[in-house]
């Protein structure tokens, strides 16, 4: 694993090479800058705009409306403070000299002029419209003046999104326009609003500019990805409030919601003397309600929640189902909180007037604006909810509660105790009794706690930590035990079975596909001895296997009985897909028809050597690859350092939009399938860590240690070095080879046979010849979809490729036992393969299909 120090100095490297790349070729960036900083030397503007500089060169709704049109395009070359100028200049390097490398010099200026000045117009015309239904942000708005480079900086880098590779094209947009739209709710300046707008006209504008993208045009991907994504828009609402807090003249129609975070002027006596003169005014209720959000202790506690929602964002990324249960019932809550709050003003749930977010002049607009951030999370969360179905292995969920449980209850006593050792200290002495009733609403955060009158306020140094920070450390340790859950090892919905699963697989033996088997998705059926087991998947009916049973191979018919028939007693029928022949033997003598699916291809490496003109093809590629400075890298995706998973990641997303389709499951592994510890990747790597190629192989067991390895995941960078799945290949071979390996499997290719056919049955067997008929029919309905399927997923042209490799062919078999249930075993099949396939997808396919002919 590679050390922190490596890692910061790699990543700085990193960031060294995009700035030299960027200003090597970027003469308009440099200019553009220097001009800034002259600019504002010139009109003593470095550390803010001059008044000269507002009145005659800033962006505002008067200067628009007394015709100072020029100021759309002159706002972006000063900036609105000192600190602002360094920005600039950092996002210059960093941002814009790169962009300009990559697009040019003339499509950069006409991105950042263009975006800039659209932008701020569309900005100024939100601007107005938002007066009609927001008078305090209107008029905010309205008086405020704008200036800044960022918004041409952002603009472009939009616009050069339109070509980027799919992966960061997704993650600049979603990233972006996350960020923008919550800086615009919360903070709600008119910079904020001009660059929200400079970036949706890029968004619009980049496909005219720089071309659209040939890695796809759909935000979907993996599900990897969409999880990433759906985390990021979590994430982005979470720090909203935080945003407001940190921003005190923020303006937005959120920023209400920096009163979660805000100071206290008053003293726990003021307080208490003017509720003494009338505990029903407003003072009196608004001094309570200062006092429980002010100080650290209640600032940090109020900030827990959003801090709590960073934590589920990042169990969302790795796709577990308890974060998304959390995070949904957290927007419901929030939800509830903003009705009630609406209902309090405006419904009359309350005699009295809440304080909560401290309007001074509620309107319906202002106080109904909360709903919007929960509302559109909660949709998003909703929509995606299949995403989502990684659980924690047994008794994870269980140690939660119980720890969660006891620290609740260790810290409510402790509470009590230190509570009434100090109740001197308190402006009112608690009892035991006052003292656990109050404990519960030390966890919540003070702004939740308006409607509530406390029963005793802290007044000394020792009850005021007591009391302020009691909540945080419940919180702190909720988040801790939360983050700690989505470590935990997990393998799906069925994460129990598949640890069983593979306990199993690793201390016995199994086939070069049977890794497969602890793959998400799965179902299992163990053997009543605990020796063996199954995986599956129902799909209409159908019991679909992945692979031969795994276990003692003396067994192998006995469970693939015992299978059948656990089966048939749930009403489904069984079909074992991607078997051995020591499978369809044992089959067959059941009297099951069988016919071939695949072709594995399997090196001996014992008698390994590329030599002789064959190997001509392989040979190239490992002479290529020393004279261009690629070498092959062993990793364990897991663990490797982020500057080569992200590479990965952004190859396999580019490979994905090139089909225009998701990728295919059940036999064919992807990123999910590859971040496994067991798993080894051989990735193809330049002198500047560049990531040209990856495989992945899948340890094969005999006898619980790994005798070989399996070829599965394969992806190579479009503009990368060409030869590189070759290379990798026959490097992995070779490398292996001198581990000690037997062999290694090139895997098979679905649906892609060398020869396609049955063999004729005897002449007097009735039966053979009506089962044969009958497989004969799914055998040519399966050629037609392989050949149909060529050119999205090019499987016929895989296992072409892999014959460079001059490997012995393993035919890979499907076995079923009724003929008649042929049609579901076919759709079983499609949808095994292709499980989340929209309508739209569909469409697309079958056009890609028929172009091909």
């Amino acid at each position: 694993m590679t050390s922190p120090i490596t890692a910061v100095r790699r990543q700085s490297r990193r960031i060294a090479e995009l700035v030299r790349f960027g200003v090597s070729g970027a003469p308009a960036s440099i200019t553009l800058l220097v001009v800034i900083w002259v600019l504002g030397a010139a009109t003593s503007s470095l550390t803010g705009p001059s008044g000269y500089v507002q009145r005659h060169f800033a962006a505002s709704v008067p200067a628009l409306e007394h015709g100072r049109v020029w100021t759309l395009l002159t706002s972006g070359l000063w900036a609105p403070s000192l600190v602002g100028y360094l920005v600039a200049t950092l996002l210059v390097l960093v941002v814009a000299a790169p962009v300009e490398h990559r697009i040019g010099s003339g499509r950069f200026l006409v991105a950042a002029a263009s975006t800039q000045v659209l932008g701020t117009l569309l900005a100024l015309a939100v601007a107005a419209l938002v007066r009609t239904v927001d008078e305090t942000w209107g008029f905010r708005l309205h008086i405020g003046t704008a200036v800044g480079p960022t918004t041409w900086i952002i603009g472009a880098a939009m616009v050069a999104a339109a070509g980027m590779t799919t992966l960061w094209r997704r993650r600049v947009r979603v990233g972006g326009l996350a960020l923008l739209v919550t800086m615009s709710l919360f903070s709600g300046h008119l910079i904020d609003l001009v660059r929200l707008g400079a970036a949706i006209v890029g968004l619009v504008i980049g496909p005219w500019i720089v071309a659209r993208s040939a890695r796809g045009a759909h935000l979907a991907g993996t599900r990897r990805e969409g999880r990433v994504l759906v985390a990021l828009v979590v994430a982005a609402g979470a720090l909203g409030p935080v945003l407001a807090a940190l921003s005190p003249n923020a303006v937005g129609p959120l920023a209400v919601l920096r009163e979660l975070f805000r100071g206290v002027p008053w003293t726990p006596s003021e307080v208490r003397e003017l509720c003494e003169a009338d505990a029903s005014s407003e003072d009196c209720r608004r001094g309570l309600l200062e006092l429980r959000l002010g100080g650290v202790g209640p600032t940090i506690l109020s900030l827990m929640p959003s801090v709590f929602l960073l934590v589920l964002a990042d169990g969302l990324r790795r796709g577990r189902r308890f974060a998304w249960i959390a995070a949904v019932v957290a927007q419901i809550v929030l939800l509830g909180l903003s009705v009630i709050d609406f209902g309090i003003r405006y419904v009359g749930f309350a005699d009295e007037q809440t304080l909560y977010y401290g309007l001074d002049s509620p309107t319906v607009y202002r106080t109904a604006i909360p709903f919007v951030v929960p509302i559109a999370i909660l949709l998003v969360l909703v929509a995606t909810r299949g995403w989502f179905t990684v659980s924690a292995p047994r008794g994870v969920q269980r140690t939660l509660w119980l720890r969660l449980a006891a620290v609740g209850v260790a810290v409510g006593v402790a509470y009590v105790a230190l509570g009434m050792l100090a109740r001197s200290g308190f402006d009112r002495e608690p009892s035991v009794a006052s003292l656990g009733a109050d404990y519960p609403e030390r966890l919540i955060p003070p702004v939740y706690l308006q409607w509530l009158d406390p029963r005793f306020l802290p007044d000394s140094a020792p009850t005021t930590l007591l009391y302020e920070w009691t909540g945080v450390l419940v919180w702190v340790v909720l988040c801790a035990v939360v983050a700690g859950t989505f470590l935990a090892p997990s393998y799906g919905d069925r994460t129990d079975d598949t640890e069983r699963a593979r306990t199993l697989l690793t201390s016995g033996s199994g086939a070069p596909l049977s890794w497969m088997t602890t793959w998400r998705g799965n179902q299992y059926w163990f053997a009543p001895d605990g020796s063996g087991y199954v995986a599956y998947r129902v799909i209409s009916g159908i019991a679909l296997t992945t692979g031969d049973p795994v276990g003692p191979p003396e067994s192998l018919r006995a469970n693939a009985t015992a299978f059948a028939d656990f089966a048939t007693a749930n009403g489904w029928t069984p079909c074992f897909y991607s078997v051995t022949g020591a499978l369809k033997r044992a089959t067959d003598a059941l009297g099951w028809s069988a016919i071939q699916v695949a072709e594995e291809t399997v090196l001996h490496l014992d008698r390994l050597e590329f030599k002789g003109k064959k190997f001509q093809d392989v040979r190239t590629a490992l002479n290529r690859a020393a004279k261009s400075g690629v070498t092959a890298e062993w990793i364990r995706f897991p663990d490797a350092p982020l500057s080569l998973t992200d590479q990965i990641t952004a190859i396999s997303e580019e490979w994905v939009a090139d089909k225009g389709m998701p990728e295919m499951g059940f036999t064919l592994g992807g990123l999910d399938e590859i971040d496994d510890p067991q798993v080894r990747c051989l990735i193809a790597v330049d002198e500047s860590r560049t990531v040209h190629g990856v495989t992945s192989w899948m340890p094969v067991y005999r006898d619980g240690r790994v005798v070989g390895w399996t070829l599965d995941f394969m992806r190579r960078r479009a503009e990368g070095f060409r030869p590189a799945m070759e290379f990798l290949i026959a490097s992995a071979a070779l490398s292996l080879k001198e581990e000690g390996a037997e062999f290694v499997s090139l895997s098979g290719a679905p649906l892609a046979t060398v020869q396609a056919g049955q063999e004729a049955p005897p002449a007097d067997d009735e039966q053979a010849r009506e089962q044969v008929t009958l497989a004969s029919v799914l055998d040519r309905l399966l050629d037609v979809l392989g050949r149909t399927l060529e050119p999205v997923y090019g499987f016929r042209s895989l296992l072409a490729f892999k014959a460079k490799f001059q490997p012995d062919y393993v035919p890979m078999y499907m076995t079923f036992a009724d003929p008649a249930a042929l049609p579901s075993i076919g759709n079983a099949v499609g949808r095994a393969y292709l499980p989340e396939v929209s309508v739209g997808q569909g469409m697309r396919l079958v056009r890609t299909m028929i172009r091909s002919r």
